[in-house]
């Protein structure tokens, strides 16, 4: 799929409010037997809000794609039906749409922030002279405040959603389209962009269409709830508060975070104070690129068969310090110390362990799905750990067979893994480390983009993971993940 910028992209066009039309449409990617979604019929008036709900893979996403105009033509998929904006299609109507993509990475165009979100504004043909004020505008409503000159590639996760968020708002589009803005927030970023949008669209009344996890965060700004069904049409249509009481429960169990319902899961009990640590860390000190020091004198463990969670707001470092304890980053400066039974060749350092070592020891899911994925299709994705370490085959076949049910993945085994729902990716990056069965597993926003049904499968996996000894550490800004794991925590906001 295009970028974001592909959205940005556009001749200059009046920002009004947008009439969007579908008509039993639908969507099937070349290479897939199954639409990504089918037969959605809806017609959403000129400054409406709206929430897109729906399970993991309902085509939620793809929907959204095909109003920006950005799926492509005959040869990337065959579409049913009729999509429109104000009688148009999509593909002509691209100035007037501003899309934040799922993928923070996605939305990243340029190498500094100041160029990045003007460039959207200088391709639809603003004025050079307005253009200063429009990016300061849109960096203060999203809440970046980071230098223009900032290099785009030194932004954690959060701050790339952020600032992909930015670049569309600085367009003033008339139609605004968010997968998941707030996916890879801290919670005090998560009120800050939804303050920002409702601030958007009650100045300029574009039309809103949100796909977003976080159903309470939203649910009072909206007119409407539309909700996608897995297996085509939509399962309900309506006001949020009408939609909620009248089919909560089927949402719920469809998968649909609801409002008031709450998760049926027990919690792990707490780690032993003090622990028995498979990892520890003292006078640590941990860097990106081994010259700008991110975190400097960070002594702390992480608890031999327990969870820990890394917490802390957006670029407090929590991905870094994941990937340094994961050996797949070198210290800056102390160390990072294994468990002796977790001793390579080379010592009790994982940084200095081998590719191999590190495979069999410390396992780990990075925050964008898409860069561990290494095969054409997911069966041989999940396949590629085992095999590696000489799994015989039938053996093989079992851990996959295994992984596939349990993650709800088994209807996608013969699908690419690039062209999965974002949350559907997650799940399947997380079955891959899982595959190898490591005793620590590392992971980078576990639940990031799940359905609650997604959710409660993933959590329940990594609890059951727990009970059996493994070390698991998440990188997370979910308490819920954290209270149902039992996790310790290791605070990178704390002074």
């Amino acid at each position: 799929m295009p970028s974001a910028g592909t959205a940005r992209s556009a001749s200059a066009a009046p920002a009004r409010p947008g009439r969007i039309t579908a008509e039993g449409w639908g969507w099937r990617y070349a290479g897939r037997r199954a639409p990504a979604v089918r037969d959605v019929s809806f017609t959403i008036e000129p400054g409406q809000r709206v929430l897109l709900l729906g399970a993991s893979g309902a085509g939620k996403s793809t929907l959204l794609a095909g109003i920006a105009g950005l799926l492509g033509g005959a040869d990337e998929g065959d579409q049913t039906g009729t999509l429109l904006i104000d009688g148009v299609r999509p593909e002509q109507q691209r100035g007037r749409v501003g899309l934040v993509l799922q993928d923070p990475d996605a939305g990243v165009v340029l190498s500094k922030v100041g160029d990045d979100v003007a460039f959207g504004c200088e391709n639809l043909g603003v004025p050079v002279a307005d253009i200063p004020a429009r990016v300061a505008e849109a960096l203060e409503a999203v809440g970046l405040d980071v230098p223009l000159g900032r290099a785009t590639k030194a932004l954690s996760g959060g701050q790339k959603q952020r600032l992909a968020l930015a670049g569309v708002l600085a367009m003033r589009p008339g139609v605004l389209l968010l997968d998941e803005p707030t996916a890879n927030l801290d919670p005090e970023g998560v009120l800050e962009v939804r303050a920002a949008v409702e601030h958007v669209v009650a100045s300029s009344g574009a039309t809103l269409v949100v796909i977003e996890h976080r159903t309470a965060v939203w649910a009072d700004l909206m007119d409407r709830v539309i909700v996608v069904g897995a297996d085509g049409g939509l399962i309900a249509d309506g006001r949020p508060d009408d939609v909620f009481a009248r089919v909560g429960r089927e949402l719920a169990d469809a998968g649909v975070w609801v409002p008031g319902h709450p998760i049926d899961l027990p919690m792990v009990a707490p780690a032993p104070d003090p622990p028995n640590a498979a990892l520890a860390a003292s006078a640590l000190s941990i860097s990106r690129d081994g010259r700008a020091i991110v975190r400097a004198g960070l002594d702390l463990h992480v608890p031999r068969g327990a969870a820990t969670g890394i917490v802390g707001p957006n670029g407090a470092g929590k991905s870094t310090l994941a990937l340094t304890l994961a050996g797949l980053l070198p210290e800056a400066s102390g160390e990072v110390r294994a468990a002796p039974e977790l001793a390579g060749r080379s010592g009790r350092r994982p940084s200095r362990w081998t590719s191999r070592e590190l495979l069999t020891r410390i396992g780990t899911v990075f925050q964008e799905p898409e860069h561990q994925f290494l095969a054409s299709t997911v069966r041989d994705e999940l396949a590629i750990g085992p095999r590696s370490r000489g799994v015989p085959a039938a053996a093989v076949d079992t851990i996959v067979d295994e992984l596939l049910e349990r993650l709800h993945l088994a209807p996608l085994a013969l699908a690419n893994p690039f062209t999965l729902s974002g949350g559907q990716k997650r799940r399947l990056s997380v079955a891959t480390v899982l595959a190898d069965a490591p005793p620590v597993i590392v992971l980078d926003e576990p639940t990031f983009g799940q359905d609650r049904r997604g959710w409660v499968e993933l959590v329940a996996l990594l609890q059951s993971e727990i009970a059996a000894g493994t070390t698991v550490v998440a990188v997370t800004h979910d308490d819920d993940v954290l209270r149902h794991l039992g996790a310790h925590r290791i605070d990178l906001g704390a002074s």
